[in-house]
Parts: C-alpha cells; sequence; structure tokens
C-alpha cells in the first residue's frame, strides 16, 4: 500500500458528495460495493428496512429524510480458529456549509503536499480509506479470523447503517471505528442529545412593539442559562475527559424566529445538542436541561405564564465505554508507540456496538477539530500509518 494509492481513493470517495439522506449517501455504497466484490471480498450490500428499523422502540434516531438507504458489509474469511474484528467506518458527511469559507470546491479532493482537502477528508473518509486499504492488505497475511470491514449510513444524525447491520445479524469480537483521533487511542464517548426549544411571545406590529412580546428577547435569558447549566457540568468531569475545555458541551444550532421584518416575533424555535457525561444516563442529562429552563422560565413574569416547551427528538447518542482492556492494550500495541489515551467529547457509533456486546475502540487519522469546519482536511501520512495499526492489530488479534 503506498501513499499514491491512500490519496487516490480517498480523493474518489471525498469527490462523491454523501452528504446524509442525498442520493449520493446511497451512491457511494454502490461505488464501494462494487470495489470491494472486485477485490474479492464477500460482500453484502442490501437495502435498509426504512419503515421497519426506524419503528423499533430501541432505534437511535434519525434527522434527514430518507426514501433509500442501503447497508455494506464486506467479509474476508479467516482460515478457521482465530477471532473476528471489524472495521466500522461511516460514509455520510454534513453539508459543506457557506461556500465562500471553503478555498475552493468542497469536494475537489485537492491535494496540496502531505494535505488533502474536502468535506468529509478527515470525517471520516480518511478513516475509512484506512482501514479499507488494511483489509485489502490483510489478503495477503491470511489471517485466522474473518475481518469485516463496514460501510455505514446515517452515523451523523444517529445511527442508521450501525444499528441496521446488528440487526441485520453482523456481529465480530472486536471492533474499531476509524474516526479521527489524530491518532489517539479512544475508548470512550460522551453522548449528545438533540433537542427544541419553543419560546412563545406575543406578535404585534413592530411599529406597536411594546404591545407585543419579543420571543427573541424572551430566548437570550435561557440561552444564557443554559451556558450556566453547561459550566457546571463541566466543573468536575472523568479523568478520560479532562483534556477538553469543554468535556459535554450545550450548543444551539439552529434558531429561527418571526415571519415577518417589521413584525414583533411572536415564537422562536432553537434547535440544539446536549451533551451527556460518561456513565450518566439520557434521563439525568434530560432532566438537568430541563430544569434549567425551567428555572429561567420561573424568573421571567412572562415565561412563567407562558413556561418554554423542551422536545428531544433526532439523533440520541448515550455514552458509551469499551469494556474489553484487552482490545484496547493490543491497539496501542499495534500502534508502535505511546499513543494518547482519552474519551471523546462526541457521540459515535462506538455506543451501539458495545451495547451489543462487541468490544469497540476508536482510533483513527485526522483532527477532530476540523471535523464539520470549512477547508476540511487530512494527512495522507496518517492515513497511511493508520492503515498500517489497522493491519497489525487484525494479524494480532485474528491470529
Amino acid at each position: 500500500m503506498t501513499v499514491i494509492q491512500a490519496a487516490d481513493l480517498l480523493r474518489e470517495l471525498v469527490r462523491i458528495p454523501s452528504v446524509g439522506g442525498t442520493p449520493d449517501e446511497a451512491g457511494i455504497q454502490a461505488y464501494l460495493a462494487d470495489l470491494l466484490r472486485d477485490s474479492g471480498l464477500e460482500v453484502d450490500h442490501w437495502r435498509l428496512p426504512l419503515a421497519e428499523l426506524t419503528a423499533e422502540p430501541d432505534f437511535p434516531g434519525m434527522e434527514a429524510e430518507r426514501t433509500e438507504s442501503w447497508g455494506l458489509v464486506a467479509r474476508l474469511p479467516g482460515t478457521g480458529g482465530g477471532r473476528s474484528i471489524m472495521f466500522n467506518g461511516h460514509v455520510d458527511v454534513v453539508p459543506p456549509g457557506d461556500l465562500d469559507a471553503w478555498h475552493g470546491d468542497p469536494y475537489s479532493g485537492a491535494l496540496h503536499g502531505d494535505l488533502l482537502f474536502g468535506r468529509g477528508a478527515c470525517d471520516m473518509k480518511g478513516g475509512l480509506v484506512s482501514a479499507l486499504l488494511a483489509v485489502l492488505e490483510l489478503r495477503k497475511a491470511r489471517p485466522r479470523g474473518d475481518v469485516l470491514i463496514a460501510c455505514v449510513v446515517g452515523e451523523e444524525d444517529g445511527g442508521l447503517g450501525t444499528y441496521g447491520l446488528l440487526r441485520r445479524g453482523w456481529r465480530a469480537d472486536a471492533c474499531v471505528i476509524p474516526e479521527p483521533t489524530g491518532l489517539a487511542v479512544v475508548p470512550a464517548n460522551a453522548g449528545a442529545l438533540t433537542f427544541r426549544l419553543r419560546v412563545p411571545g406575543l406578535a404585534a406590529h413592530a411599529a406597536r412593539r411594546g404591545s407585543g412580546v419579543s420571543a427573541i428577547e424572551k430566548f437570550l435569558p435561557v440561552f444564557a442559562a443554559l451556558r450556566e447549566l453547561e459550566a457546571r457540568r463541566c466543573a468536575e468531569v472523568d479523568p478520560l475527559m479532562r483534556r477538553w475545555d469543554i468535556a459535554y458541551p450545550i450548543e444551539i444550532g439552529m434558531v429561527r424566529a418571526g415571519d415577518w421584518a417589521s413584525s414583533v416575533p411572536g415564537e422562536l424555535v432553537a434547535e440544539g445538542r446536549l451533551g451527556v457525561a460518561l456513565d450518566e444516563s439520557p434521563a439525568a442529562a434530560q432532566a438537568a436541561l430541563e430544569a434549567a429552563v425551567a428555572t429561567a422560565c420561573a424568573a421571567d413574569p412572562w415565561l412563567a405564564d407562558h413556561p418554554i416547551t423542551v422536545e428531544w427528538w433526532g439523533g440520541q447518542f448515550v455514552p458509551a465505554r469499551n469494556g474489553d482492556a484487552e482490545l484496547v492494550q493490543r491497539l496501542v500495541r499495534a500502534t508502535g508507540g505511546q499513543p494518547e489515551l482519552w474519551g471523546a467529547p462526541y457521540g459515535s457509533d462506538l455506543r451501539l456496538l458495545a451495547a451489543a456486546g462487541i468490544p469497540t475502540v476508536q482510533y483513527g487519522p485526522g483532527d477532530i477539530d476540523l471535523a464539520h469546519a470549512p477547508n476540511e482536511h487530512v494527512r495522507i501520512s496518517e492515513v497511511v500509518t493508520a492503515t498500517a495499526t489497522l493491519v497489525r492489530l487484525a494479524a494480532d488479534h485474528c491470529g
């Protein structure tokens, strides 16, 4: 495996704008299914039964609308007698955002020295390429246990793809998710819950704004209350999370209010994300946010009589830990060095795999600070390093 091979494959994947919920999310799965099949692997490429999966009581949530989605798992059969391992990587990416903030086409896959640019290059097509090339490299080694590569959809908005492959019956004795960790070993994830606030106001003509109540104005003290709640929740954190200045962020990502420039807005809708602490139940995290909102409402005469409503919707990522110290030790050994060890402040499919009894850890190329950002990029040298580490891990784990 060469740097050129890694760059070429990653460029091809970045050039497919596989934003969650778009036709290209299914299209990249078809591209990868052909690639894996042509490489001699056993391929399971199936249409996900969306209606059936989303009706399940433990379905992890979905924010993008989808009429068609596909699962993809390829298997390199072992020679027998060894343990299996899965590499699990998501193909969906978030939208590029403000195009003027990019230096060029966000789907160009442009290579500048060691850096390959494009939406999804870091999160996480670079890691996916590491896993793909590792599996192809392992064809020569003929490990005793099976090696699986799972290419999944819908990770960014809940975990549809991994949930679907588990429902289809795919399992392994261990799993690595090559999310961007900067080549650190990450055995735990915080959780993240999506919420919606509906802030009531009283509409009126802007020329007589005193006769109305601005929902925007009433939102401001609630936003301040959420910042205070975040500070309290991050004051003391698990040792794995101490590297982060804000271990369990609370952020408002979308705000909509009013329908006319010269009117007092009668309602504001804010949608955001609540970080869930390691070992904290989602119910406890929800209760903390609802209590903070209720306290802010009680301090305002208007909101005391017209309280804000809190809705929980979309992706619901519970926190999770890898329970297998041996897997972590094997991965550390496979790196050939002394990698950093920390917990991630974001949710991932780790929690779905761990809940299914599959020891899972994250390790991959890329800086998480570049994910979802303009001019997202990854170092090809890190992609190559991660590939070599995954090959050594599989050889050690599978026998």
